[in-house]
């Protein structure tokens, strides 16, 4: 049986500002990738969804993204390696501490945002991303865009990788994301979506903007948390998946 990852940006509420349905969320993905402070989040949302994943069965993988939150880490800024280095470091060890309080062990690491776009394309980047998680724990999991120099970087220093693709987002010729700028980035339809996780998980394709199909590789499928219909989606495409007998497990 074909297995999959499923996973969910969570823990992006901040001081009095609450983003998401995680707690009902956890009850459909298998691994969580909570936010760190810098785009969003902060110590008691933290250490709330970590609870709160734990109590679900679901793993635990730290959001670390750029220092921006009015952008919600999603502006490009011009950081160097070592910047970036210890930008993960930073954000991954102060996760890790809550994880370790609440008696759990982190999974993965997934870059958020605009420093997951980034690290796709930079060789550097990526390599600098890569080499913080392996200093934290060489048995940390990293999830890359599927086919990203981050992927490449992961693989590179030893580090087990994830492929991972989304299920709401539009795709280019080269297997990038479509920008957020472009009007037609998002998909909105719930029912294209599924059938686009589907095809890329079984098939190992997606079609393109260009109506092109491109080879990927899916180890683990992002939901995103925060959408208005995030709830009811992720029922469907887990009960989706199912049907089409695809296992939906964690990475580990």
């Amino acid at each position: 049986m074909v297995r999959v990852d499923l996973n969910c940006d969570m823990g992006e509420s901040f001081g009095i500002y609450q983003i998401g349905n995680d707690e009902e969320i956890l009850s459909y993905v298998t691994s969580a990738n909570i936010a760190c402070g810098f785009h969003a989040g902060d110590p008691t949302t933290m250490r709330k969804t970590v609870s709160l994943a734990l109590e679900k069965g679901v793993k635990i993988g730290a959001h670390p993204g750029l220092p921006d939150l009015q952008g919600f880490g999603r502006r490009n800024i011009a950081i160097r390696e070592e910047e970036a280095y210890n930008l993960v470091l930073y954000q991954v060890g102060a996760l890790n501490a809550f994880v370790k309080a609440e008696g759990g062990k982190m999974q993965h690491v997934k870059p958020h945002g605009a420093l997951y776009n980034m690290a796709a394309k930079d060789r550097n980047l990526s390599e600098a991303i890569a080499k913080a998680v392996y200093d934290i724990d060489p048995t940390l999991v990293i999830y890359g865009l599927a086919g990203s120099e981050l992927i490449h970087a992961g693989q590179k220093i030893g580090l087990q990788t994830a492929s991972e693709v989304f299920a709401d987002r539009r795709y280019q010729q080269d297997g990038s994301l479509t920008s957020r700028k472009e009007p037609n980035a998002l998909i909105t339809d719930k029912k294209e979506a599924v059938q686009q996780v589907i095809r890329m998980v079984l098939e190992g394709k997606v079609r393109s903007t260009y109506g092109t199909d491109v080879e990927i590789k899916a180890n683990t499928i992002c939901i995103h948390g925060d959408g208005e219909h995030a709830l009811p989606f992720a029922k469907m495409i887990r009960e989706k998946l199912e049907e089409a007998n695809i296992r939906v497990a964690s990475i580990s």
